[in-house]
């Protein structure tokens, strides 16, 4: 169990995820602080919140030095593969995600890292889906930095916290089946709510498995 306080840095939160564990993160009594790095701002004041914009994610050396003090990162940005050829969505995806978590695993060799994958996502880099390799790849290599722990997290469909305004206009259409997909797919539904805490609760206190499909995610998202 970890006794000290979470000190995270945000990734992507501007987007739907990384506004939800945000929000997550800000309401937690174990996160002591949270840095987000974005590309703009994300629109949140809070006493626990400190930012940095930063537009070039292929290249954060620049605010290295400000990166250092932080013991887990929750790294929710990401891009959607469709309509985007292999090179690009392996530059936006692996590359870019290495690079940050080179970083940080050097200034932080006490960081746990968490990592928004996805479902479906292909360990053996040699499956037919092309989204699924990168990811895959984008996985295995995290784990072998230098980091305390390094976490993939796998999500399926994820019900969004109400009241948040980054959530993805179509879900407006969709969230009214959430009750049904959750009965009915019970390993591939979460709510947004539930992927934060589970991030925020195995920084805390740990996981036997570095790859979090959505059944460990329903269990780390329970109080401890």
């Amino acid at each position: 169990m970890m006794n000290q306080k979470i000190k995270a840095i945000v990734t992507g939160a501007t987007g739907m995820v990384g506004e939800g564990v945000l929000h997550e993160c800000l309401q937690h009594p174990d996160v002591e602080s949270v840095l987000v790095i974005a590309r703009k701002p994300s629109g949140v004041t809070h006493p626990k919140l400190k930012e940095i914009i930063h537009s070039n994610f292929l290249d954060i050396n620049p605010i290295e030095n400000q990166l250092t003090g932080y013991n887990a990162c929750f790294f929710c940005l990401g891009v959607s593969s469709v309509g985007m050829k292999e090179p690009e969505y392996y530059k936006l995806t692996y590359t870019l995600t290495l690079h940050v978590a080179q970083i940080l695993s050097k200034a932080n060799p006490d960081m746990t890292f968490c990592y928004i994958s996805g479902s479906g996502t292909d360990s053996t880099e040699k499956g037919r889906s092309m989204w699924a390799r990168v990811k895959g790849k984008t996985e295995n290599d995290l784990t072998k930095l230098p980091f305390k722990a390094v976490y993939n997290f796998r999500p399926g469909y994820m019900q969004p916290t109400k009241g948040l305004k980054y959530t993805l206009p179509y879900y407006k259409y969709v969230d009214w089946l959430y009750p049904f997909w959750k009965f009915a797919f019970p390993n591939f539904v979460t709510t947004l709510s539930e992927l934060g805490l589970a991030m925020i609760h195995v920084v805390s206190h740990g996981y036997h498995k570095s790859v979090i499909e959505v059944k460990d995610i329903l269990i780390l998202a329970k109080p401890v």
